[in-house]
C-alpha cells in the first residue's frame, strides 16, 4: 500500500516537473534552484549559504537530498537554531547528513533499511503502511527531479 502511494506521488511530481520543465527552456535547474523555486526550503538554502555548500550543491552531483521544509525549521526553538546556524561545523555535519551520494528515487527507497549520508553517518529508513521515515522524519513528497539529483521533502530536521 505505501508503495502505491509513493509511486501515486512520483507520478504526479513527474507529471508537474515535465510541464514546468516546459516553461523553462531546456534548462533543468539544480538542486539549489529547484529548493529555491519551491518557495518552502528558505531556512534550508540559508543554512546551506551559511555553510558554504551552495557551490558543492549546485555542482555535478548527483545527490539525493532529503530537503527539511521551512515547517521543519521553525519546529527549532529559535536560540538553538540560531546556534547551529552560527556554528559552521555542526551546520555542516547537520546538513551533509541530509544528503546521499546519487540519485536515490522513492521506488529504491522503499526497499532501503537505510542510507550512508556524505556526513557519514547512516539513516535509518522505515516503511510503513502510514508511509516512510528516514531518521524521524516523515517524507512528505518525493521524486522532485533537478539537474543534478533528486529532492525528498521530509517534515522534520535530521540529526547525526
Amino acid at each position: 500500500m505505501t508503495g502505491l502511494r509513493i509511486t501515486a506521488a512520483a507520478l504526479a511530481l513527474t507529471v508537474a516537473g515535465i510541464a514546468s520543465a516546459g516553461n523553462h527552456g531546456e534548462h533543468q535547474p539544480n538542486i539549489i534552484e529547484t529548493a529555491a523555486a519551491a518557495g518552502q526550503f528558505n531556512t534550508l538554502l540559508t543554512a546551506i549559504e551559511a555553510a558554504d555548500l551552495t557551490e558543492a550543491l549546485s555542482g555535478e552531483g548527483p545527490f539525493t537530498v532529503f530537503a527539511p521544509t521551512d515547517a521543519a525549521f521553525a519546529a527549532i526553538p529559535e536560540d538553538d537554531l540560531a546556534a547551529i546556524l552560527a556554528d559552521g561545523e555542526t551546520l555542516t555535519a547537520i546538513l551533509t547528513y541530509h544528503v546521499v551520494s546519487g540519485t536515490v528515487t522513492s521506488e529504491q527507497v522503499v526497499t532501503l533499511d537505510s542510507a550512508t549520508t556524505l556526513q557519514g553517518s547512516d539513516v535509518t529508513i522505515t516503511v510503513t503502511d502510514a508511509g516512510v521515515q528516514v531518521d524521524e522524519a516523515n517524507v512528505v513528497t518525493v521524486d522532485i527531479e533537478a539537474s543534478n539529483g533528486i529532492i525528498h521533502v521530509i517534515d522534520a530536521v535530521i540529526t547525526p
